[in-house]
């Protein structure tokens, strides 16, 4: 299967630069794989598109504010993304001009922090800070790591909405974005109209960025990333399988969670990492139905929908999506798959 498979023409102006102007206002494409037909709604009445009795299962993992720049021996000006931190002083990370970040160099960072380069890993570094820094430093100094296709500098709005409401467990260097649409009052809505909700958590790391460079998509392989069930979700999980009651994964982090810890018919509660890639022709064992953004061309989010919904169906949505103005994107507007 040819990664190119997956391309489609996107006008530039498609691409959200912003969320809209209030969280919960996008747009809704819905989509019934039954049927192949598209509904047009908003996000605002995302519950009478839900199955009845359905269970929603959201990924609160919450955004690390990664980016952080330095100055090299050079005085040139360096940025670094703290993708995991490796021991108590050092971290993966990705750099600017990666190719001149060589083992050996040294920068300064704000409040008279150092570090050097002590490793590679292919196209990634190896960074031994001279003292452990915490989440209060990086909330100091840091900046939220905003997509490389939203070309403008973060600011104090994206603190807030490039984070879910319900996020708690920091550790991703980018948002699960289909959580981005959920507003308090919307969550709120849901128990009345018989919906459960859930927590698992993903920390979203290269794994769900990184683009597919391979000409085949069989030869692209995942970056771990680490994930957590609790016994709460998946006691909620199997109860609803065993009731026949659909399971909805809001984002596709929440998709790989829940199929990756699913084994033996089941749910499993724990922790542990995943590189697991769903494209055309791999099953789904736990999901029914997926809410999520519309997602890159030649991406590893656009083939794990492709593969719950049929490439052709999806790329004839992103079409009508497309004619229609949809916003695309981690600012962009919804997709409702069932």
């Amino acid at each position: 299967m040819r990664t190119s498979d997956f391309y489609f023409e996107l006008p530039e102006d498609l691409i959200a630069q912003r969320p809209s102007g209030e969280r919960g206002a996008s747009r809704l494409f819905v989509l019934d794989r039954k049927t192949g037909s598209f509904t047009h709604s908003s996000v605002r009445e995302l519950v009478r598109h839900l199955p009845p009795r359905a269970l929603l299962v959201f990924n609160d993992s919450k955004v690390r504010k990664a980016r952080l720049f330095a100055e090299s021996e050079t005085k040139g000006r360096v940025e670094f993304l703290l993708l995991r931190r490796l021991g108590e002083q050092t971290w993966l990370v990705m750099t600017t001009k990666a190719r001149k970040q060589v083992p050996g160099k040294r920068y300064s960072f704000p409040e008279g922090l150092k570090g050097r380069i002590v490793g590679t890993e292919s196209d990634l570094r190896v960074l031994e800070l001279d003292r452990p820094i915490d989440d209060e430093y990086l909330d100091r100094w840091g900046h939220m790591p905003l997509p490389p296709y939203i070309r403008r500098q973060d600011d104090d709005f994206d603190e807030e909405r490039y984070q879910t409401v319900y996020s708690r467990t920091v550790g991703s260097v980018a948002a699960p974005t289909a959580g981005l649409h959920f507003t308090e009052e919307l969550l709120a809505s849901l128990p009345a109209a018989g919906i459960e909700t859930v927590h698992v958590t993903l920390h979203v790391g290269l794994g769900t960025f990184l683009p597919v460079r391979s000409k085949q998509v069989e030869d692209h392989v995942m970056h771990e990333e680490e994930y957590c069930v609790p016994e709460a979700a998946a006691e909620a999980v199997n109860r609803a399988r065993g009731e026949g009651r659909p399971v909805v994964a809001v984002g596709t982090t929440s998709v790989r969670t829940l199929e990756s810890a699913w084994r033996d018919g089941a749910l499993r509660a724990g922790t542990g990492s995943t590189n697991i890639f769903l494209y055309p022709g791999r099953t789904f064992q736990a999901v029914d139905a997926l809410f999520t953004n519309f997602h890159t061309p030649e991406s590893t989010l656009l083939m794990l929908v492709s593969a719950f919904a049929g490439k052709d169906l999806i790329l004839k949505a992103y079409e009508e999506a497309i004619r229609l103005g949809y916003r695309f994107f981690s600012y962009g507007d919804a997709m409702l798959i069932l």
